[in-house]
């Protein structure tokens, strides 16, 4: 099983002829992503060969999605130009689009995400400044190394990049039913408790790890939801246990003012929850492992 992606998944990639997207098309068919597309007005009816694979070129979304039955794209379009392709995307229908592009405006991104709300939510948005999702052994779309674990029990859902890699690597012995990406800007489309509810609806992901990060309240909010609605065991990580308070780090969400969003105040709303938080990514691995120990 999986959450929002499968090896049935038919991916289009925005962006495609850029750098960045012949880079990440060429990993994603490596990793078995069955890519159907790519969309670039300019190179419409051309084709791309990626080692004898020959992915065709449309001039939309709609046109790719008709012409191939795409139901993902993965967008790599540069940040002046991603809330125009993301409106597309939206206004094609098609179910998930997920958001490479780091520095987007924050503005753009409210737009977009207020425009997929006024069209019934149809088209799932993950991210923006996000790696993407990952079903490890059927499907990748993003920037997420498909090498580093393999299919497994752990659902993972994290703001950071960078520790969405460490995590699976720290867990790959036992694997992963799915991990989502979903990027520290302040504004995104699917949050640390869309991928919970997901995870805890999915028969086949025995626990959740979930990485937050200082700044805001996305995983206080988390904490109030995993106690109302999740009965699978909940491993926790916060980035930021030593950032100065004031200052705005990394992720542009990642600002603190006072005691509201600090790692502190995450780690206590999470523990309230009955939610077991590691220090370190590393204790949070072995808190993930001692579970799943006990379970078996």
């Amino acid at each position: 099983m999986a959450i929002f992606l499968t090896k049935d998944s038919k991916v289009i990639v925005q962006g495609m002829t850029g750098a960045t997207g012949m880079k990440h098309t060429k990993l994603m068919l490596g990793d078995g992503t069955n890519i159907v597309g790519g969309v670039n007005p300019r190179k419409a009816g051309t084709t791309v060969d990626f080692d004898g694979t020959e992915v065709p070129v449309f001039g939309t979304v709609a046109e790719a999605m008709e012409k191939t039955g795409a139901d993902v794209s993965v967008l790599f379009v540069p940040p002046a130009f991603a809330k125009a392709a993301v409106v597309e995307a939206i206004d094609a229908g098609i179910p998930l689009a997920v958001v490479i592009t780091e520095g987007i405006a924050v503005h753009d991104s409210a737009a977009f995400w207020a425009y997929a709300k006024s069209k019934g939510n149809k088209t799932r948005i993950i991210g923006p400044n996000c790696p993407g999702l990952i079903t490890p052994g059927q499907s990748n779309a993003g920037i997420i190394p498909g090498d580093i674990t393999k299919p497994g029990r752990i659902g993972l859902v994290s703001k950071s990049g960078t520790l969405t890699y460490q995590m699976m690597y720290e867990l790959r012995d036992i694997g992963f039913s799915s991990a989502v990406g979903i990027g520290g800007d302040p504004v995104i489309g699917t949050t640390h408790i869309d991928a919970l509810a997901a995870f805890e609806a999915d028969p086949e992901t025995e626990l959740i790890v979930m990485i937050g990060e200082i700044g805001g309240d996305a995983e206080e909010r988390a904490a109030d939801f995993i106690k109302e609605n999740v009965t699978k065991p909940v491993v926790g990580y916060v980035a930021g246990f030593t950032a100065p308070e004031g200052k705005t780090m990394g992720h542009a969400g990642a600002i603190v003012s006072g005691s509201s969003g600090t790692a502190q105040a995450k780690k206590e709303a999470l523990e309230a929850a009955g939610v077991k938080v590691g220090k370190t990514p590393t204790e949070t691995a072995k808190l993930a492992r001692e579970i799943l120990n006990a379970q078996a």
